[in-house]
């Protein structure tokens, strides 16, 4: 598995908690109502929920800078919330996180942007969607780019896009300058909207559907795949494309022609809500440790593995990464790179 085993993850997770790593992006709070479902409704074709328990979860960005917190990384959390009552659950379930939220930015009358999902029988049955597309205020990005500033001794940068407007070309721009400057990674989680404002980072992971609607053509093979890495990777003067597809797994793209790819770990599929997020949390955090991009990429297919294991979105931890890693070794100490994931697949 490219040189990752149980023993070189552990001594990485153990070096975590010394590196800071900055989030900065669209925030988001993740509402739930669960329960189970044994009859439809006499009023619709619908499945009556009985309702079980509700709760809130950190989403998007915030789910990033969740996952980072739980592989042990300090984080600082940049965006913004409405001045408002979810806006005031988001900040806490981050505060009770240790999460740094000096960089989250109160906007009124902005809404603070809310997904809610009700499950079924550990299943999704229906999303709500509360938000505001509109681009931040001038003065937000200024406070976000003041917190940024005041961070000390941040290892990597990731920006994660949703098209809530938080990321606007200037920022992203004004926020690769900070971090070149300073000769620090950063890790693009791109929506299709600014996908090409991207200049000059380090790491650009757009999924197979993205990266195929901005290019515009169709990528339907490893070759075409391939081909529209090397394409993003002149147009972005980046170092690594990392095309994610589903349950394909991940192309691995570099700057000097080689790539890579790199099957899905996924043994059972409950939701894959949060995974991306998985995704790229374990790679920055794997990277800042001195990782290779290959390893750090291994590490993150088997990440989300886990996460979409299970229903919701849920952040991955040190002890599941440890886990799967246990599990996957031994198969994979007898087998090809390629094979891995085959074997997996129909294990």
């Amino acid at each position: 598995m490219d040189g990752v085993s149980v023993e070189r993850c552990r001594q990485w997770l153990h070096e975590l908690p010394s590196k800071r790593i900055a989030v900065v992006g669209d925030l988001m709070l993740d509402h739930y109502y669960i329960g189970s479902v044994s009859r439809i409704s006499p009023e619709a074709p619908v499945p009556v929920v009985e309702l079980e328990r509700e709760t809130y979860r950190l989403g998007g960005a915030a789910n990033v800078a969740h996952n980072l917190r739980m592989l042990g990384c300090q984080v600082v959390l940049c965006g913004v919330v409405g001045d408002d009552s979810s806006g005031a659950e988001l900040l806490e379930l981050a505060d009770e996180l240790g999460i740094e939220t000096s960089g989250i930015v109160q906007e009124h009358p902005r809404p603070t942007t809310v997904k809610t999902r009700v499950i079924g029988n550990n299943q999704q049955l229906l999303r709500l969607d509360r938000e505001q597309r509109l681009p931040i205020a001038d003065d937000s990005a200024e406070r976000i780019l003041s917190a940024l500033d005041r961070a000390d001794t941040v290892a990597a940068v990731i920006l994660e896009d949703y098209n809530k407007g938080v990321l606007t070309p200037a920022l992203i721009e004004r926020v690769v300058a900070w971090a070149q400057q300073r000769g620090i990674p950063v890790l693009v989680d791109p929506k299709t909207e600014n996908f090409f404002a991207y200049r000059g980072v380090t790491v650009f992971k757009p999924n197979q559907k993205e990266a195929q609607h901005a290019l515009g053509v169709r990528l339907d093979s490893d070759e075409s795949i391939v081909s529209a890495g090397i394409e993003l990777i002149e147009r972005l003067t980046a170092e690594y494309v990392l095309v994610t597809l589903g349950a394909r797994g991940m192309m691995l793209v570099e700057r000097n022609g080689q790539y890579r790819h790199i099957p899905s770990e996924a043994r059972h599929v409950a939701d894959v809500s949060g995974a991306g997020d998985t995704v790229i949390a374990t790679l920055a955090a794997m990277m800042v440790t001195g990782a290779t991009i290959v390893q750090a990429a291994v590490l993150a297919s088997i990440a989300a593995g886990v996460v979409c294991g299970e229903p919701g979105v849920v952040p991955i931890t040190a002890a599941g990464l440890l886990a799967a890693i246990e599990q996957i070794e031994p198969i994979a100490s007898g087998l090809s790179d390629t094979a891995i994931g085959a074997h997996l697949a129909a294990d």
